[in-house]
């Protein structure tokens, strides 16, 4: 099977491929600018195998479409003239209800479901979201992630992915650093506790090994179950305790490497991917590509070679 390429709009967000000074210069052009950002992320991905755009926090979510282009409808139409196409969304951003609050469920599914309707109005089937981060190790009070704690979080789960899939849309969970679904064991719990009609995996290859974890081996033992993977690369799983605040993303980026130049076992990736329901669908991570396009058809080229 050939795949298709795909990836995260947060390969865009370096500040030099905006010729701009720092990543709030980029967010603030972006949203007085939205269109020209909107075409430019697309007259990019031109130069590439990439086809399919997964859409993440501003200034690449929902709503700056919506500013863009007015509709989900209308956004369509312009990747379909380009030969692109959204294959998922990624929940984020500071508009978007903690699950970890507990009496907000109305809110988070609502939230949901707005994203939902958006994804099936643009021919995407795929609502991406992570569990909430844990606490600075340390901390006191403690923050345990217990089998108490994926309980609750299991029957948000179960929901969330129940209303989305009225909307025709899977929802997967991510394996984000630093978050309650972070190491082996975190997502081995979490799979037991979910029901496999609501609740689909989307394993990241270089988040699972920053945790000291094997990918490869999580993607095996969950296969059935992943709807989309992200494809990354680690330099090494992170071996110090790291403040987790608002600059958590940022200081797990030292950590992070492009394709090929890091510890992920890509052959063995690609082969556990291939009896995936996402398998037909390889997107590629590269958070804040200096040179996007050369980034990606690196990384491709990667990919490629695995899957052969």
């Amino acid at each position: 099977m050939t795949p298709r390429f795909a990836t995260d709009v947060v390969t865009f967000y370096h500040p030099g491929f905006w010729d701009l000074d720092s990543a709030d210069a980029v967010r603030d052009w972006a949203v007085r600018h939205p269109r020209r950002f909107w075409e430019r992320v697309m007259d990019a991905l031109a130069e590439t195998a990439v086809t399919g755009i997964e859409l993440t926090f501003a200034p690449g979510d929902l709503d700056s479409v919506r500013r863009a282009f007015g509709s989900a409808a209308s956004f369509r139409r312009e990747l379909d003239a380009r030969g692109l196409s959204v294959v998922s969304a990624f929940i984020a951003g500071s508009d978007a209800p903690d699950w970890r609050r507990g009496d907000n469920l109305p809110a988070v599914v609502a939230d949901a479901e707005r994203r939902a309707a958006f994804l099936a109005e643009v021919g995407a089937e795929l609502l991406v979201t992570g569990l909430p981060m844990r606490t600075t190790f340390g901390t006191l009070p403690p923050f345990f992630v217990d089998a108490a704690y994926m309980a609750r979080m299991a029957d948000i789960a179960h929901v969330v992915g129940e209303a989305v899939t009225r909307h025709g849309v899977k929802l997967a969970f991510h394996t984000e650093s630093h978050s309650t679904l972070w190491y082996e064991r975190d997502i081995d719990l979490f799979m037991a506790l979910t029901d496999p009609r609501y609740v689909w995996l989307c394993p990241d290859s270089c988040h699972i090994a920053l945790g000291g974890g094997d990918p490869v081996a999580v993607a095996r033992r969950h296969a059935p179950r992943i709807a989309l993977a992200h494809w990354k690369d680690a330099v090494g799983p992170i071996d110090v305790h790291l403040t987790v605040d608002d600059t958590i993303y940022a200081q797990q980026q030292r950590y992070m490497t492009e394709l090929g130049s890091g510890i992920v076992d890509w052959q063995g990736w690609a082969d556990a991917m291939t009896p995936t329901p996402g398998a037909d669908i390889v997107l590629i991570e590269l958070d804040e590509a200096a040179d996007p396009v050369a980034a990606l058809r690196a990384g491709t080229a990667v990919a490629r070679k695995a899957r052969s």
